[in-house]
């Protein structure tokens, strides 16, 4: 049987946080019927120089057209399919006009977009696969525009708590969307019409990776705590900082924070007025390898995650089912579909979200209870071999890359 070819949508590629999608990639070839390609908009970041090495084996698949092949594409296309390209070009200037900044991407996408869809027929891609509902999604949706190539998505986060624009139009002719949590798919089933399935594939990690042993929290011992996430607001440093400085008991836990971004600075100048400086260690970004290793010698991982006034916050937190699977007892707040990972006092602890006290005393109530926190541990890497296996989850995704396009009525239900 020939092979499904599918090319994978990312906004930038190579990327630090990029290990869910690495993951996938990986696992959705494991299926002999299912080839996978890569399309880049934009070029990386390039904050760090860490690259992943499961990354390394991707980037003779990338493909980033230059901003001259990007413009000779449009007039390409203007000139073969002039009704299509002004068509879309309408949409997007229509859906996008009143946020100009915007535009302007959602413009630069287009033509980014438009090269894309030159290269789909060499390359004998049937089917596209945007990760997030933002730029990605709208260069799918543009691809299929040019060349009747079917798309389909996965919605993370910030990809659709902030802005919903356009959402609705690029849902309706999406052959499928993936949401990675049931949080995501009820959030997401009133922007559809019913005509779009909507299927939970959570993402995964490879299990085997991660060596599960218990931790001995012996009172009086020092401790280390560890956080991992993108130094932004969302992820909620500075209540983790506030919370280990005042709460009386914690003097003897150390913290690791891995991870950069905006908010580095800022953070390391709060941990300083604080008086935690001997007691905070920001590692920078490090490669999958090394996050591993930070892991396994962790006492505890606490994610302090918030929602910002404008909506930002947690998808389903792939760092929480690797800690998890390292089995590291598990402080978390309640936000978005963490509690469909963090079972409060079944598998970790949860509490509320912007609020330092409460924060204390979970870590507080961690540690004074060694022997439970001992079976949340073992209780949460259960839950990961079961339900957060990224061969499973993986393997579901290919399946559906590869089941025949159906527009009959049966299929076009949301599911």
């Amino acid at each position: 049987m020939t092979p499904v070819v599918v090319a994978y949508v990312a906004s930038r590629f190579p990327e630090v946080t990029q290990t869910w999608m690495l993951r996938e990639m990986d696992a959705v070839v494991q299926d002999p019927e299912v080839e996978c390609e890569l399309f880049g908009l934009f070029p990386p970041m390039k904050r760090t120089g860490t690259l992943h090495p499961s990354a390394e084996s991707w980037m003779q698949h990338l493909r980033r057209p230059g901003p001259a092949a990007s413009l000779g594409a449009v007039f390409w296309w203007t000139t073969r399919r002039p009704a299509a390209m002004l068509r879309a070009l309408g949409t997007v200037i229509r859906a996008y006009w009143r946020k100009p900044g915007v535009l302007v991407k959602a413009l630069v996408t287009v033509a980014t977009a438009s090269a894309h869809a030159r290269a789909i027929e060499g390359l004998g891609v049937s089917h596209l696969h945007a990760h997030t509902a933002t730029y990605p999604l709208l260069a799918a949706w543009m691809c299929r525009r040019l060349t009747g190539a079917t798309y389909s998505f996965t919605a993370h986060a910030h990809d659709i708590f902030i802005d919903q624009t356009f959402l609705s139009e690029r849902l309706a002719e999406a052959r499928f969307a993936v949401a990675i949590s049931e949080f995501n798919r009820e959030f997401m089933v009133p922007f559809g019409s019913g005509s779009t399935p909507v299927h939970v594939i959570r993402c995964g990690i490879d299990v085997s990776a991660y060596r599960f042993h218990p931790r001995e929290l012996e009172p009086g011992k020092p401790l280390r705590a560890l956080a991992i996430g993108g130094f932004k607001d969302y992820k909620g440093h500075r209540y983790l900082l506030e919370a280990l400085a005042r709460t009386s008991g914690l003097e003897r836990v150390e913290l690791d924070l891995v991870g950069d971004g905006p908010l580095r600075e800022e953070l390391v100048s709060l941990a300083d007025r604080l008086g935690l400086g001997d007691r905070v260690t920001f590692h920078g970004a490090l490669a999958e390898p090394e996050v591993i290793a930070r892991l396994d010698r962790a006492d505890l991982f606490v994610l302090p995650s918030i929602v910002t006034p404008e909506g930002n916050t947690e998808g389903l937190p792939v760092v929480l089912m690797e800690a998890m699977a390292a089995g590291a007892p598990i402080v978390a707040t309640r936000v978005t579909a963490v509690p469909e990972l963090v079972r409060d006092g079944e598998t970790g602890l949860l509490v509320d979200p912007a609020d330092a006290d409460a924060l204390g005393r979970g870590i507080t109530a961690l540690l004074d209870d060694p022997d439970a926190a001992r079976r949340r541990s073992e209780a949460g890497r259960a839950l990961i071999e079961r339900e957060y296996d990224v061969n499973v989850t993986g393997a579901a995704l290919a399946r559906l890359f590869r089941e025949p396009v159906n527009d009959g009525p049966a299929s076009r239900g949301l599911g």
